[in-house]
């Protein structure tokens, strides 16, 4: 266990590359480069888009090559998508320039998000073996959520005192010292010779849980790139709280109830958790204080906070061994299809409608992911085994 907390960890540090930059990235394209919501959910949602079409190669990577490798690569990523935005902030460049590296940095980014990720989930799980995936999952995402808890007002606080360069040079840093961290870590063996399916044989097998993951993830999508901009239209101070009050919320549950998946069920920890998330995201729309969209922004965490591990706990289990890391990658692709349209979409639903609709439209998905939940519950062939 002790290997398994110190991937935790070492994910923790690096992933606050992705966390500080969060809600900067949009403030940067709205107030320094001057482009639009659309754009600015665009910059953010990117390396979302990325990672969707990189988790089947960093699945099969881990599978074959094993995950240690997988992970190593990520955090190369991480560093060089981080540069490439270092460049963005260079004043002597045109803005369409600085937004084109941006935007080539963020998908660098985003291939360091889908090989690190799964990496590190595939990493935990040949650790401590497929009857304690819920657990593995829910610290991978204590880390990552703790990480966007912390770092969002970390990068806030960068920026305004160090400009966007400066939290680029810090991005840069951090996932080089995680690529140290592990260096002399034992890893877990890949299987370069198994028969794999075609990965549309693998999706259909999973692609119920993913699509609950998805809808789930809408609202986590908008809160992270546009609550610091909500706040900010309403006049409203610290808005670099919005992440930190949902990662509290997160991180919370995770180290309360992680052992919940495995012990119940991923359908009856999800039900759950959905009706929490609805009810979050229906705070946010409605709040007339910053006090109450933070309280709805905790309501999020603590409702988005176990849908991964319970629907990806169950996804491990469909599958055989050999094909963990595909179905994983696969998996993890509903929830950066969220991510990455989220932002673009969403933005251009803002600049006709305000930014109160981001929260209108996470509470219609996570019902509708909790309907589907349900749906999936009633009919117990289609849910994991």
């Amino acid at each position: 266990m002790m290997r398994l907390y110190s991937l935790a960890v070492i994910l923790f540090v690096s992933y606050l590359t992705v966390a500080m930059a969060l809600p900067v990235v949009p403030v940067f394209v709205v107030r320094d480069l001057g482009f639009s919501n659309a754009l600015a959910g665009t910059a953010v949602g990117i390396a979302f888009l990325s990672t969707i079409v990189t988790r089947g190669y960093a699945g099969t990577l881990c599978d074959k090559r094993g995950p240690k490798l997988a992970m190593s690569r990520g955090l190369i990523a991480y560093a060089a998508g981080s540069l490439i935005c270092l460049l963005a902030g260079l004043p002597a460049l045109s803005q369409i320039v600085a937004y084109a590296l941006l935007i080539i940095g963020r998908l660098v980014i985003g291939l360091g998000e889908s090989m690190t990720a799964v990496g590190v989930i595939a990493w935990g799980i040949g650790i401590v073996g497929p009857a304690r995936s819920g657990k593995v999952l829910a610290m991978v995402g204590a880390a990552l959520y703790g990480a966007f808890a912390i770092g969002a007002p970390i990068g806030l606080l960068l920026s305004d005192h160090l400009g966007f360069s400066g939290l680029m040079i810090a991005s840069t840093l951090l996932p080089l010292l995680g690529l140290l961290a592990i260096r002399n870590m034992p890893g877990v063996a890949g299987n370069p010779h198994a028969a794999r399916p075609p990965m549309i044989e693998v999706i259909g097998r999973i692609w119920r849980q993913g699509a609950i993951v998805c809808l789930q993830g809408i609202g986590f999508a908008g809160l992270g790139a546009f609550f610091s901009l909500y706040f900010v239209a309403k006049g409203w101070d610290n808005a670099g709280l919005g992440l930190t009050a949902f990662g509290a919320g997160f991180v919370l549950v995770r180290f309360l109830f992680g052992h919940l998946p495995d012990k119940l069920g991923g359908l009856p920890v999800a039900i759950g958790s959905l009706a929490i998330e609805t009810i979050g995201q229906l705070v946010i729309w409605q709040a007339q204080s910053p006090g109450l969209a933070l309280v709805g922004a905790f309501m999020t965490g603590l409702g988005c906070s176990m849908i991964f591990p319970a629907m990806g706990r169950d996804v491990v289990h469909r599958v055989p061994q050999h094909l963990r890391g595909t179905a994983l990658g696969a998996f993890s692709a509903f929830q950066d299809l969220a991510y990455g349209l989220t932002g673009p979409l969403v933005g251009l639903l803002i600049d006709r409608a305000g930014y109160s609709v981001v929260f209108l439209i996470g509470t219609v998905a996570a019902a509708l992911g909790l309907v589907l939940a349900l749906s999936v519950r009633r009919n117990p062939d289609q849910s994991a085994a």
